[in-house]
């Protein structure tokens, strides 16, 4: 509760605080007013990639436009809460001054952004490493 309460202190200014009460190890913030510079929750939690920052949940709960549900662990140390602040004031400044930079990230990740409509309806359910191919097309 204490490191949850530290981050929505440190970040609750810059969105929507869908529901005014107590932080317990979680809470939920939305990102509807970066709409209006055309940049989405999914956009941010993209971005804070970038910095070395795990994401918080996007989307999620669904009654909330733009959800974002922030969940730091009580392991986490003040240094490391403190990077998380300075990440998200980060990204929400660019989401100001350059949207695009949001819009096109995660810029500095193995794998940019993937087609999610493309994912969702085709679906890898088994790793496949270089090498690999099906059964059906494996030669006998």
């Amino acid at each position: 509760m204490l490191n949850a309460t530290y981050v929505m202190a440190g970040i609750g200014d810059l969105f929507e605080v869908p529901y005014e009460r107590p932080v317990m190890h979680e809470f939920v913030l939305s990102a509807e007013p970066l709409r209006q510079h055309g940049v989405r929750a999914l956009d941010l939690a993209k971005r804070l990639l970038d910095y070395g920052v795990h994401p918080p949940t996007t989307y999620f709960p669904l009654i909330v436009k733009e959800a974002l549900m922030v969940e730091p662990t009580e392991t986490e140390s003040k240094d490391d809460l403190d990077a998380l602040v300075a990440a998200v004031r980060a990204v929400v400044g660019e989401a100001h001054t350059d949207p695009e930079l949001l819009r096109t990230a995660p810029h500095t990740m193995p794998v940019g952004r993937l087609d999610e409509v493309a994912a969702a309806r085709n679906p890898v359910l088994r790793q496949r490493f270089p090498g690999d191919e099906p059964a059906a097309v494996r030669p006998a």
